[in-house]
């Protein structure tokens, strides 16, 4: 049985649990040993029932709800505080095809509730809706087992109060997926492809504008991925890719699925940087990409977010448009209405290093050398800090020629 396959059967099977009665953190626990149990059966016999007497494999998905719901039970007879409980022994379901209801998109929400820390949420969001075991995602975060099952735990009991059938708010979930994607890879597990696939899950069970912008986001960014490093792990910048490498199928299904979206009229943030995204996915060269119509974007992004780090990203877009003393007005102008982004002490990430490229492109060398170097020192990553660090002894070479 395939291991994909089973993740993506774990949503169902735990909101069908929750449905029966069970308290998320316990239905969670369950259908996680039910998967464990999947392996270990279907790797001896590979066409259990859902029964499990050993007949041919019909519906695996009542198969783990079955199981799952045994195991529910089980721990639920063994803790003396749930004795309550006990009344639904009689009341199990027998053994058959699983119920058509799908309760997944719910699954999403409460993964991504309010009441949740962004990190928790994530991580929650991995573990219920994704399929992945506590080790994969301390590995994918690059913390201790122990810290990562302590804060599933806490996210579990945080939830286990709040019911199935409330509306949630789709603008989170897309945020807590995006933050998934953003992680990128790390440890044994993809994350920004599993942040895709949970988006196509997510985009097949609600019609929302704004996730399939999300998805179209997704796979346009997905579609450089070969060309952002080169073969010494050091980082490309878009300008110097190989658009060669970019995924031309990704990027055809991205632009597709975005221009469904545009057309019905319905803008949102993840749209909008998906546009811009697709205009850099559609310039043949960089000298050739339209900034002109992508500061456009990012006026309606600044309009629909307000963002500061949105006006960053437009500032180095209008430099590249309309020139460098233009983007550094428009950089001038962000430091002026931002007090945590002053030229004293640049909070906003990369904003040192966005006004070090500006100040090269406008011939002030020393000044975008030490800008350089002030980012490098800030950089979020080693990647990004030795790639900074070669552009201010870049420039610091040229100056001493």
């Amino acid at each position: 049985m395939d291991e994909v396959l089973l993740r993506s059967l774990m949503p169902s099977v735990l909101t069908v649990l929750v449905r029966r009665g069970a308290d998320f953190a316990a239905a969670e626990d369950a259908v996680q040993d039910a998967l464990v149990e999947a392996l270990r059966v279907w790797a001896a016999d590979p066409s259990p029932s859902s029964s499990g007497d050993g007949g041919p494999l019909r519906d695996p998905k009542g198969w783990l709800i079955t199981v799952a719901w045994r195991k529910f039970l089980d721990a639920a007879r063994s803790d003396a505080a749930r004795r309550r409980r006990e009344d639904r022994v009689e009341d199990e379901p027998a053994p058959g095809p699983a119920p058509a209801v799908d309760d997944t998109l719910q699954l999403y929400f409460l993964c991504a509730h309010p009441s949740l820390t962004p990190a928790s949420a994530v991580a929650l969001t991995l573990r219920a809706v994704g399929g992945l075991t506590t080790r994969q995602i301390a590995q994918a975060y690059l913390v201790p087992e122990a810290t990562m099952a302590q804060r599933i735990s806490r996210a579990k009991r945080t939830v286990s109060g709040v019911r199935l059938d409330r509306p949630g708010d789709v603008a989170t979930v897309l945020r807590v997926l995006y933050l998934v994607f953003n992680e990128g890879y790390s440890g044994d597990v993809d994350l920004a492809a599993e942040a895709i696939r949970l988006t196509r899950q997510l985009a097949a069970r609600i019609d929302h504008p704004e996730v399939a912008g999300l998805l179209a986001l997704m796979l346009l960014h997905h579609a450089r991925r070969a060309a952002r490093t080169a073969s010494d792990g050091s980082l490309v910048p878009l300008a110097e890719q190989d658009r060669g490498r970019w995924d031309t199928a990704s990027i055809a299904e991205g632009v597709g699925i975005l221009q469904a979206a545009l057309a019905r009229d319905r803008l949102g943030e993840f749209q909008a940087q998906a546009a811009i995204a697709a205009l850099h996915a559609d310039a043949p060269t960089a000298e050739e990409t339209d900034w002109v119509q992508i500061v456009e974007w990012y006026d309606e992004l600044v309009r629909l977010t307000g963002s500061p780090v949105v006006r960053l990203n437009r500032a180095v877009a209008v430099g590249e448009a309309d020139g460098p003393r233009a983007g550094l007005a428009a950089l001038a102008a962000l430091d002026a209405s931002s007090p945590s982004s002053s030229s004293k002490g640049r909070c906003l990430p990369r904003q040192a290093a966005v006004a070090a490229y500006l100040h090269e492109r406008d011939g002030d060398l020393a000044t975008a050398a030490r800008l350089y170097a002030e980012a490098a020192h800030n950089a979020p990553n080693l990647a990004e800090r030795d790639h900074l660090t070669r552009q201010a002894a870049r420039l610091n070479a040229r100056r001493s020629c």
